[in-house]
């Protein structure tokens, strides 16, 4: 089986991405392209972004979640700490993030360290969440194996009742991750594959170097 994608080709015109007119910080940048991401009406789920970790396998991974928050400090998402991506993060913290957002022919990839958040936050987020996702949570011991899903929707039944007019309590093993970057690169498809790249790296006092890259 093949199929030849030679000729999938597109002409990106749609903006550019200038030393003059970009922010010295890159969460400052970062908040600005959201904001106009969000105000576009094609964006849907403009916060989702591919996270890359290496598993205990050697193997690099990547999969798409959501962010919940960022800030001065980084990116927050949340997840299962003893999930495939919890037990990488915890063997090596370096991760990759990467958003991307086509209707504008933009992207930003951040490469830094992944923390956990403090517990507290944790728990205001958790509980903000709908019902069914607590119990979610709760009933999926996340990349294991299971038999059907069947399995799942059953467990999830008996929590229904067993939960019911109970105050469902965050599990210890479900929480955020604050990224915290150490390069942020902001992506400008332009015409004739000569995209715009602005690399920040943040430098030992703690400012941020800019760097243009080639495309």
């Amino acid at each position: 089986m093949q199929k030849d994608l030679s000729d999938y080709r597109k002409s990106y015109n749609k903006s550019e991405l200038d030393e003059s007119s970009i922010d010295e910080n890159p969460l400052q940048q970062f908040q600005k392209w959201f904001y106009e991401v969000e105000a576009t009406d094609g964006a849907d789920e403009p916060n989702a972004m591919t996270i890359s970790t290496i598993g205990l396998d050697g193997f690099p991974k990547n999969r798409v979640v959501l962010m919940k928050r960022y800030n001065h400090e980084g990116f927050i998402f949340y997840t299962n700490y003893e999930s495939e991506k919890g037990k990488a993060i915890a063997a090596n913290p370096s991760v990759c993030l990467s958003f991307f957002w086509p209707d504008l022919e933009r992207q930003v990839i951040v490469k830094g360290k992944a923390e956990k958040i403090a517990e507290n936050l944790s728990d205001g987020y958790f509980e903000s969440r709908p019902v069914g996702s607590q119990l979610g949570a709760i009933v999926s011991n996340q990349s294991e194996v299971v038999a059907s899903r069947t399995v799942l929707e059953e467990r999830l039944k008996s929590l229904e009742k067993s939960y019911e007019g109970r105050v469902i309590e965050r599990p210890k093993t479900w929480g955020g991750y604050l990224v915290r970057p150490e390069s942020i690169e902001f992506w400008q498809g332009r015409p004739n594959r000569l995209h715009d790249r602005i690399r920040y790296k943040l430098q030992e006092d703690y400012n941020w170097k800019m760097e243009r890259l080639q495309p």
